[in-house]
């Protein structure tokens, strides 16, 4: 009895304590608290970050140069090549793979016919020397985490010019978030400032820039594309197209993003720390960067999260139909493009390998957003 009686000081004690951080707590450990109770929003976020982490650090991750080096002419189409530790000849301690020769066969009348030998270990190697690269664009190296001596090798298989799937996908991703990460940050931009002025002025002010973002989001990605396209010469560079692709993306993105903004700007400029941010002599610019805008931060950072897929969709599509980037570029779109004939359906299933990368990707935001869209929402408890 007295065990029982002592032990409810010690629960009352840890619940007030829970109530004062719960009260004493910022907005974002309020949303942290609340994303880390969903269980698919955290298994999309771990899903999320190493995707990213193998975008950014692909370079060194990859074997070869997606575009260069990595073209492998004796093994085109080839399937992938699965480490293995054990066969035939025994077991090894080692991971290994098969070596492969090409040579001209009487069978077909003399063409080259590429053939496994199983009888040839190449054993998988770690940390050695390759290809030169530039890490994160300016850190030069030439070590990668995998390869073989004497032979190349294909995780994921290689497509009709003999390049290396797995390093053109790990690439890929990256280049896909680096035209998501600019197209989302100039409409991150342009929809903080035309929000911010509508929201705030109103008036004819506000009925103006509507209309401007009414005509914004009436423009057809399509047919701006096509248009964009037919002026693009062709010995433009991958560089300049990839530029040009991201701020396009970046200026038709930004309307949905803008009306939110207007819409708590409008409910929020007559509130009293306004009002009292006003009669203190603070600019309306200052208002708005000091006061208005960071009253909803988490919501703008959730819209940004959901906005990204979006972005990776649009360029995807847009690559896929040849309106964005080409080759040499790596890009998921351009892998997708090699994806749609009826021989690759039929005889090389591995060109679709990137399309399970892509859909993965996508998800993660999309699992990501909508986690962090109630976590935002203070009152997503109650509606449960």
């Amino acid at each position: 009895m007295s065990s029982d009686t002592t032990d409810i000081p010690v629960i009352a004690a840890e619940d007030q304590k829970a109530k004062e951080a719960y009260f004493t707590a910022s907005q974002t450990q309020l949303i942290w608290a609340r994303f880390k109770k969903q269980r698919a929003a955290m298994i999309a976020a771990m899903v999320l970050i190493m995707l990213v982490v193998g975008g950014i650090f692909a370079p060194f991750l990859s074997p070869y140069d997606p575009t260069i080096a990595g073209r492998d002419k004796d093994y085109t189409n080839g399937a992938p090549q699965i480490p293995q530790f054990c066969d035939d000849n025994g077991c090894s301690a080692r991971p290994f793979i098969y070596a492969v020769e090409r040579e001209r066969s009487m069978a077909t009348n003399f063409r080259w016919v590429t053939t496994i030998n199983t009888d040839k270990r190449l054993y998988v190697e770690f940390f050695v020397k390759g290809d030169d690269y530039k890490l994160f664009g300016f850190i030069p190296g030439d070590r990668h985490l995998f390869g073989v001596d004497e032979g190349k090798i294909h995780l994921f298989g290689t497509d009709e010019d003999g390049q290396d799937i797995f390093s053109r996908t790990l690439h890929a991703i990256w280049t896909s978030l680096q035209v998501g990460t600019i197209g989302v940050f100039i409409a991150f931009v342009l929809a903080l400032i035309i929000g911010g002025v509508s929201g705030y002025y109103g008036g004819w002010l506000d009925g103006l820039l509507q209309m401007i973002t009414d005509a914004v989001r009436t423009v057809p990605a399509i047919p701006l594309f096509m248009a964009v396209a037919a002026f693009m010469p062709p010995e433009m560079s991958a560089e300049a197209r990839f530029f040009y692709i991201s701020i396009i993306l970046g200026f038709i993105g930004w309307p949905t993003l803008a009306r939110r903004v207007r819409t708590h700007l409008l409910t929020e400029r007559n509130q009293e720390y306004v009002l009292a941010a006003q009669l203190c002599g603070a600019s309306s610019s200052h208002v708005i960067r000091r006061h208005l805008l960071p009253s909803f931060t988490s919501y703008i950072i959730v819209d940004l999260v959901i906005s990204f897929p979006y972005m990776v969709l649009s360029e995807t599509a847009l690559s896929f139909i040849g309106l964005g980037l080409k080759d040499p570029v790596s890009s998921l779109g351009v892998m997708l493009q090699k994806a749609t004939s009826a021989d690759v359906m039929l005889n090389y299933q591995w060109y679709f390998i990137p399309v399970v990368f892509f859909i993965a990707l996508v998800m993660a935001f999309v699992f990501v957003g909508d986690g962090l869209r109630d976590a935002a929402d203070p009152y997503s408890d109650t509606k449960k």
